[in-house]
């Protein structure tokens, strides 16, 4: 048996990866007895921040990690293929058809059960290893008990989720769809008229529109951190009013860039633009892209209501922030995701030092199959650093522990190659090929099952 420790996506990957060894396993899930600042429901792998898993393509590092967790026969991303929604070249996915999906597959298990209660302490030592899955959400009593535990402060930051409107309020007249560099003809020889193709809506703002609203941005209310200059923020997750205090074109350059669109209106580029991502299969739900935000509810419509095409918008949810905890992993963790002072004690997602949905789950995926290779007797590993998940794991455990940050995966934390091509793409799709067939090696020789992936 094996204990997870929250029913989020780090924690529900574990399971089934447990379960997949054939070892049982036993989520323990707070909510609905504990509700949390920013869950909607009570299923578990609830999204509540972006419905992006980020590129989908070999030459992305995000990319190449999720077709490694495919090949490794990750729940998590065969709910995400399922429920996945338009996106250009990103992976979305339709966030209640996902919790849904996760969840009926764990319920459905005859070796996962699922708990409803809140566990308040780490377990003391047993048999029966433990994995900690709590999210940046972690209880409070709980998060006392880890800073006992580790001995020493927690570290944190703030984040911050983008909000939500409904599709109908958007004035279509204004904006238009496109994705970037759909078509690269037209920025070099006027408009085509096929350009409205693609699976972003883009709010375009001129030049009086963008100095409006980045004016309207950095006055307005914030509903908690007022110290933009000493906040912890991840800096992969700015808020959008932070941005705008660091410059006045930091978000020209930065989720408003207009980079690779053309208006259809005007047959030109805009000074600036806003886009949005279809975040339901239905297609009634649409997110800001980049519009993390800690304004106050009433500022947000405001402000936000500034952009052209969304003068009439209706907020199916407004931005929020909150508290992500998380453990100094170099000093607590080993690469196998086990704890250095308890052999039997595993941490896994956000709370263990990595960020984002994939890295976060396939912290899970590998926390889990070590925790049942320990039931078995077996011998613990991870992939080698060559791979995605094997840099993942080297990093979160030999980090420099003085300046530690959550980080998400990146080409940069893979070892490079001993020739590379001197073109990017090429040297990133070369790292990539390295890191599957390295991958293909370790899974045989670990008698891992290789599971076939459409995408590969």
């Amino acid at each position: 048996m094996v204990h997870i420790i929250g029913g989020g996506l780090a924690g529900s990957e574990a399971a089934w990866q447990v379960a997949s060894l054939g070892i049982p396993a036993t989520i323990h899930e707070m909510r609905p007895l504990r509700p949390t600042a920013v869950h909607r429901t009570n299923r578990l792998a609830e999204l509540v921040c972006s419905n992006s898993f980020r590129g989908a393509k070999l030459d992305n590092a995000v990319g190449l990690l999720k077709e490694e967790m495919r090949r490794m026969g990750s729940l998590i991303m065969r709910a995400a293929d399922v429920s996945q929604v338009p996106a250009g070249a990103a992976l979305a996915v339709d966030r209640d058809l996902f919790a849904k999906t996760v969840t009926a597959t764990l319920e459905d298990h005859s070796l996962i059960s699922i708990t409803r209660s809140e566990v308040q302490c780490i377990p003391d030592p047993k048999e029966t290893p433990v994995i900690v899955a709590t999210g940046p959400l972690t209880s409070e009593d709980l998060a006392a008990d880890i800073e006992r535990f580790v001995g020493q402060e927690q570290l944190y930051f703030y984040d911050a989720i983008s909000p939500i409107v409904l599709a109908e309020s958007i004035d279509m007249k204004v904006a238009f769809r496109a994705s970037r560099w759909n078509h690269h003809s037209v920025e070099r020889g006027g408009f085509d008229s096929s350009f409205n193709e693609g699976d972003y809506l883009n709010c375009p703002l001129s030049p009086d529109d963008y100095a409006r609203f980045h004016a309207a941005l950095t006055s307005a209310e914030s509903a908690t951190v007022h110290d933009f200059d000493t906040a912890p923020f991840f800096e992969g997750c700015l808020p959008i009013e932070v941005m705008a205090h660091r410059g006045t074109d930091t978000l020209r350059f930065g989720p408003m860039k207009p980079v690779g669109l053309i208006d259809p209106h005007t047959g030109r580029r805009p000074w600036a633009v806003v886009q949005l991502r279809q975040d339901t299969l239905a297609g009634d739900h649409y997110s800001l892209v980049g519009f993390q935000t800690q304004l106050k509810r009433g500022e947000q419509a405001r402000v936000l209501r500034m952009i052209p095409g969304l003068e009439s918008a209706e907020f199916v949810r407004f931005g929020m922030i909150h508290r992500n905890t998380y453990i100094n992993a170099p000093t607590v963790l080993r690469e196998t995701w086990q704890s250095k002072k308890r052999g039997d004690l595993f941490f896994a997602g956000q709370i263990s030092g990595v960020e984002g949905y994939v890295e976060s789950a396939a912290s899970g995926l590998l926390a889990g199959r070590n925790a049942a290779k320990l039931v078995l007797g077996k011998s613990l590993c991870v992939p080698p650093r060559t791979t995605a998940l094997g840099a993942l794991s080297h990093y979160i455990s030999h980090a420099n522990s003085k300046y530690y940050q959550p980080s998400n995966i990146s080409f940069g934390i893979l070892p490079p190659l001993s020739h590379p091509p001197r073109n990017k793409l090429l040297r990133k799709r070369a790292v990539a090929t390295r890191a599957l067939d390295d991958l293909s090696r370790w899974m045989r020789d670990e008698s891992v099952p290789m599971v076939s992936s459409a995408s590969a």
